[in-house]
């Protein structure tokens, strides 16, 4: 069975424009909106397990792109989120840049061939410059789910 995004990301998981501009509170915003919608059990916890992961070295890779992860118990089976920045978020990128499109990847610490699945899927969609342009230009959590079902493998 080949792992699909659109499987694990949910719109409820999905926010279009975050307002932080520095990486930590920008994933600290995307955890609180996750353990408001009931996804995440502990928030604390993800939070700790994401920023120790950040801190070994940055989630962004390049082309406006930031995949904060981490393998966490505080989630029960794999999940994504995404969240959009229009004024971009200081991830400390590969390439001096601001990320825009920040996909964010949680499982459980025993689920790690998937979590390493989801994370190389997810890159490759992002490669496409078409997808990153249709994921900026996107108006609803809907329609975002729309262009990645359109366009993963």
């Amino acid at each position: 069975m080949a792992l699909k995004i659109s499987e694990f990301l949910k719109p409820k998981a999905i926010i279009m424009d975050i307002h932080s501009r520095e990486k930590l509170e920008a994933i600290k915003e995307l955890v609180d909106h996750m353990v408001a919608k009931k996804l995440v059990k502990n928030g604390e916890e993800f939070l700790r397990a994401l920023a120790k992961r950040e801190n070994l070295e940055s989630t962004g890779i390049g082309n406006g792109i930031a995949i904060p992860h981490a393998r966490t118990d505080s989630v029960k089976d794999l999940l994504l989120a995404f969240a959009r920045s229009p004024e971009g978020v200081d991830f400390s990128s590969i390439d001096g840049k601001p990320s825009y499109l920040i996909f964010l990847i949680a499982s459980p610490e025993e689920r790690k061939s998937e979590y390493i699945m989801a994370l190389a899927k997810l890159s490759r969609l992002l490669r496409k410059h078409d997808v990153r342009n249709q994921l900026k230009g996107a108006g609803t959590p809907e329609e975002v789910m729309e262009i990645i079902r359109a366009n993963e493998e």
